[in-house]
């Protein structure tokens, strides 16, 4: 788990789901309540409909690639050719390099 602290925000990432810690259990108000009082705020919550009645049926859990942080000695013309892409060169190298050890993984396979 790795936490990155700023003024305004807290991001906390884990490994995987099993690292969760548990949800704080329901409150006794929370329980009490009937269907036809859930039935009511749900008819007055706005974001109601947003998301489509089988969304979690065809939802899949995916986790994202972890990436590691490394130094890396490049050919210059290489490191040129990419920063003048513009913002966002370092993610096209990963890529790149991802895509390459995809195609290699593939010729293995086959």
């Amino acid at each position: 788990m790795s936490a990155k602290n700023t003024k305004t925000s807290k991001t906390v990432r884990f490994e995987n789901l099993s690292d969760l810690p548990p949800a704080p259990p329901l409150s006794t108000r929370f329980k009490s309540q009937t269907d036809q009082e859930i039935a009511r705020q749900a008819e007055a919550d706005s974001d109601v409909g947003l998301v489509p009645v089988d969304f979690w049926d065809k939802a899949e859990i995916v986790e994202p690639d972890l990436t590691e942080q490394i130094t890396l000695r490049l050919p210059r013309r290489v490191l040129r050719h990419f920063k003048a892409t513009g913002k966002g060169y370092q993610t096209r190298i990963s890529a790149v390099l991802s895509s390459y050890v995809d195609a290699e993984i593939k010729k293995k396979v086959s």
